[in-house]
């Protein structure tokens, strides 16, 4: 998912708020809580910066999550 390419950038939360400890980041969508909170005041390009982030996040995520599944 990615945000439209003009006009206002919505919030990429899914309503899963849990925080991974390891990477600081939320595992719904990848921000870290510095983000989350600024959210409300950032405008569209800084937005859309923190969009860019995601995909990478999300990627590692998904990673550890299966090296944990995976077992030692």
């Amino acid at each position: 998912m990615n945000p439209p390419a003009t006009g206002p950038v919505p919030s990429p939360c899914v309503s899963v708020c849990r925080m991974d400890e390891a990477s600081g980041w939320c595992l719904g969508c990848a921000r870290t809580l510095t983000e989350i909170a600024a959210w409300g005041t950032l405008g569209d390009e800084a937005r859309r910066a923190v969009w860019a982030l995601l995909p990478a996040r999300r990627a590692e995520l998904r990673r550890r999550a299966s090296a944990m599944a995976d077992g030692p």
